[in-house]
């Protein structure tokens, strides 16, 4: 976010943890602007942001560790409230002059799991919700721990396996938990950080969809000037949401380009056209590209090579489509936090790619574009909240996530108009069901998958030697993991019933039971 826009805020300091983004999510949730960066970054971001609070996140390197991580020290000197969580209470209490030794050293193997902390010292972190001598639940995931803490602290909670469960130094308003507050486990853990960021940091909790909307409408006027922006609808929340936004601040000066591959789900171009163009009024370029693309991908059966293929075709319907309206100088892009913040790994190095992200990252370099990016510093449920401010429908607003490679990558082998037009329809029967049951929101992603296997099966008398239809639900908060939807067997037996007797070409259901990890959420 521009500097000059920032809303008073904290920074959360990435040791390498899992869950750092738990983390960002909870003190936003307490309505306080935060964001993460590497600690090899910190001391940029933190002059950056200019921070009320610092949090310092776990890790999965042990302080003794040589060339384990490291806050820099000005954060330490700077005069604002620091909470150290696991790692962070560690690496604060060595680098202000603390031990810390490794769990093998000290004759236990740490504490992982369940636990429970006895609070023994009031302390500004509790206040309102624990007091002396009350035992609480916390989660807890160390090796090393604490032995001696360093000046000025005093332990004001303890736990079984850790005498320091919890440490304040209230002079400096410096405060270190062994246990992680950031996740479920720990009941109480996001009232212990909304104190932290509300009544030590005193930060009022004004953060709002609305006062985001305000800011961004200023921040894009600013960097757009009477420049022309592009910008790529895929029909999916992120590039409706950004659309909405950048034409509210800019107007006409927008054109948004919805590219129909011929890949996307039953009804799905209709409904973004009549939206943008009845609905808002938004300048939108329409290209109808199914046979293009459907003739691209005769005969590519490598994942990898469809992505590429896609990406490649958009970025050449994207150059033709910018130069008819006499060129674009920006190109408006979806991009959320955490593709941010999986683009830059913890040590400042490029995280392992699981498989490329489709997103027309190829554009500015080609295009000599700039972007605009003004979903970046939200999460998803962030950006759906953004747009039930903005007044987006909600089949919109509350749509689950699609990949831009649309249906391609949910027909595993050879793409063809026939088997699009399969899974279309079986698609549009599962999702039927999903919301008839009430369960679309429940649901983080739900789709079927056209599977290159054909079986034998029976309908009537006669013999059917037909494709298999793959059916997908998942849980998650962000897409990093997921769980499988409970579905109960009913209702799949339901699904796979109409499915076989309404879709010609398929004669045979089957549930996905993978979590991720091991598995995606798409199948290619």
């Amino acid at each position: 976010m521009d500097q000059a826009h920032l809303p008073d805020s904290i920074l959360i300091v990435d040791f390498g943890s899992q869950v750092t983004q738990l983390i960002a999510r909870r003190v936003r949730e307490a309505g306080v602007y935060s964001e993460i960066a590497p600690f090899s970054m910190a001391e940029e971001a933190f002059q950056r942001m200019k921070p009320k609070g610092i949090i310092l996140s776990g890790s999965p390197a042990g302080v003794p560790d040589e060339g384990s991580p490291r806050a820099p020290q000005i954060l330490f000197e700077a005069g604002v409230p620091i909470l150290g969580i696991c790692y962070g209470q560690q690496v604060m209490t060595h680098q202000l002059g603390g031990e810390v030794r490794p769990g093998h050293e000290t004759g236990d193997g740490g504490e992982f799991g369940r636990a429970y902390l006895t609070v023994t010292k009031d302390c500004a972190l509790f206040d309102g919700m624990w007091q002396v001598g009350e035992r609480h639940q916390v989660w807890m995931s160390h090796g090393d721990k604490v032995t001696q803490f360093a000046d000025g602290f005093e332990i004001v909670a303890t736990s079984d396996g850790a005498p320091f469960a919890v440490i304040a130094d209230e002079a400096r308003k410096f405060y270190g938990t062994q246990f992680h507050p950031e996740v479920v486990h720990t009941p109480d853990g996001a009232k212990l950080l909304a104190n932290f960021v509300r009544h030590v940091c005193g930060l009022a909790g004004d953060w709002t969809m609305a006062e985001f909307r305000k800011t961004k409408i200023e921040e894009i006027r600013a960097q757009v000037g009477d420049g022309k922006v592009i910008c790529g609808l895929s029909g999916g929340v992120d590039s409706a949401v950004a659309a909405v936004l950048i034409h509210e601040a800019i107007g006409e000066q927008l054109t948004c380009v919805f590219v129909d591959h011929g890949l996307m789900r039953q009804g799905e171009a209709e409904q973004v056209v009549s939206l943008f163009r009845g609905h808002y009024n938004i300048p939108l370029v329409h290209v109808d590209a199914e046979d293009m693309f459907l003739g691209g991908l005769a005969g590519v059966t490598d994942p990898e090579k469809k992505r590429k293929f896609i990406g490649g075709a958009f970025i050449d319907l994207f150059e033709e489509e910018a130069r008819k309206i006499g060129g674009a100088d920006f190109l408006a892009q979806g991009t959320l936090y955490p593709d941010v913040i999986e683009s830059v790994s913890f040590t400042g190095g490029p995280s392992v790619t699981i498989k490329s992200h489709h997103n027309v990252g190829g554009l500015p370099e080609r295009m000599n574009m700039q972007l605009v990016e003004p979903l970046r510093e939200l999460f998803k449920d962030e950006v759906r909240a953004l747009g039930r401010e903005l007044g987006l429908p909600d089949v919109f607003v509350g749509r689950h996530p699609f990949p831009g490679p649309g249906l391609a990558i949910r027909i595993p082998g050879e793409v063809t108009k026939e088997r699009c037009d399969i899974l279309r329809k079986a698609d549009a029967i599962y999702l039927e069901e999903i919301r008839a049951a009430g369960l679309y929101d429940a649901i983080w992603q739900a789709f079927a998958v056209l599977l290159p296997v054909r079986t034998v099966g029976v309908m009537g008398d006669a013999r059917t030697y037909d494709s298999v239809c793959g059916l997908r639900a998942v849980t998650s908060t962000d897409g990093m993991t997921a769980d499988v939807y409970p579905f109960d067997a009913t209702f799949l037996t339901q699904v796979a019933t109409r499915i076989v007797n309404e879709v010609q070409g398929i004669n045979r259901v089957v549930y996905d039971y993978t979590s991720k990890p091991p598995g995606t959420i798409e199948w290619e």
